[in-house]
């Protein structure tokens, strides 16, 4: 039985061609099947307007994963709170918290998780500050409104509900300075660009943590992108939708659906010399291979972060194949069931 917890970070791609609507669906069968394979939480993610990407509401995709599981814990990853008023959202999961006893996680970023035009149409009079947001967040849940702030008074509904868990994800020392000043979980996205994250982004988070109502010491997580195959040459197959998909998109940027892997070896050969580097140095960020290969390296980043929980961010073309990897690395670390 493996000491380290996996967990899920679903992006909702959609697969096989499908309706856009039908990602949604394929999140909750695999929210489903992790949960019957010991996967620890499940957490959905924020994309608005953006091909191949099914979920704009991670708030809905938490209620209805929650609704459709029993066991596993189910929260955002996450809600860009940025684009939202603090109270709206403490309101929303301190009612799914109510709903589903407690299981429930938040977690938040800054990323607009849009292109530029839905972030403009997202953006209103109550967008502002996200350090000042978080703090505002984390005080309407905990019920701790400074006596001198304007909103001191203002309840949630309904009353008498466990404070949500806040987690912050982020890819520097930014945000882990915050996440541990807010008293926050904080979660490491390896998975988002190619870019260094030394090991120093989680001492700053636990240097500047401070005990809070959900966590009395540092929780720190990391996520990162990874695909279990019966071979390691499968991965890197089905790993060639969303690397060639990541080429069009932030070099670009061309945002399309998901192509099948016998097409990207086509479309692969018609890229620019910079485009294939920016194509091998993506792939080279994932974690592919058998599911004694991906242990091995999701073991080895654990101990290198000093984590007890890992997120495992898959998108591959295929959801049947993209199902069994999470059914593959699951039963490789023996998770409690």
């Amino acid at each position: 039985m493996s000491l380290l917890k996996l967990s899920v970070l679903d992006q909702s791609p959609i697969h096989d061609d499908k309706e856009p609507k039908e990602g949604l669906f394929d999140t909750i069968k695999l929210a489903i099947s992790c949960e019957q394979s010991g996967y620890y939480r499940y957490w959905c993610a924020e994309h608005h307007d953006t091909p191949g990407y099914a979920s704009a509401n991670p708030e809905i995709m938490v209620s209805s994963v929650a609704n459709a599981t029993s066991k596993i814990r189910v929260g955002s990853g996450g809600v860009m709170l940025n684009h939202y008023s603090s109270f709206k959202i403490a309101e929303t999961f301190n009612t799914l918290s109510a709903l589903h006893n407690n299981r429930i996680d938040l977690g938040i970023g800054r990323a607009s998780g849009a292109n530029f035009l839905a972030a403009r149409a997202l953006h209103n009079s109550n967008s502002g500050d996200y350090t000042q947001k978080a703090y505002e967040l984390i005080n309407y849940l905990d019920d701790k409104v400074p006596s001198d702030d304007y909103f001191h008074g203002v309840n949630l509904s309904p009353k008498g509900v466990n404070s949500t868990p806040v987690y912050l994800l982020g890819s520097s020392d930014g945000s882990s300075v915050l996440a541990g000043r807010l008293g926050a979980g904080f979660c490491l996205a390896l998975f988002i660009g190619t870019h260094n994250r030394p090991t120093e982004i989680m001492d700053s988070y636990r240097n500047n943590f401070t005990p809070s109502k959900n966590f009395e010491k540092p929780k720190a997580m990391i996520a990162v992108a990874c695909i279990c195959a019966n071979t390691k040459e499968e991965a890197i197959e089905l790993a060639s939708s969303h690397t060639y998909w990541k080429v069009q998109a932030f070099r670009h940027p061309t945002r399309d659906t998901f192509q099948n892997p016998k097409n990207v070896k086509k479309l692969y050969e018609k890229l620019s010399f910079e485009d294939k580097a920016y194509y091998h140095e993506t792939l080279n960020s994932m974690i592919l291979g058998t599911p004694a290969q991906c242990k091995e390296q999701i073991e080895k980043l654990a101990k290198e972060y000093d984590v007890d929980e890992v997120m495992i961010v898959n998108v591959t073309y295929s959801f049947k194949k993209r199902k069994e990897s999470y059914e593959l690395l699951a039963k490789e670390f023996t998770l409690e069931k």
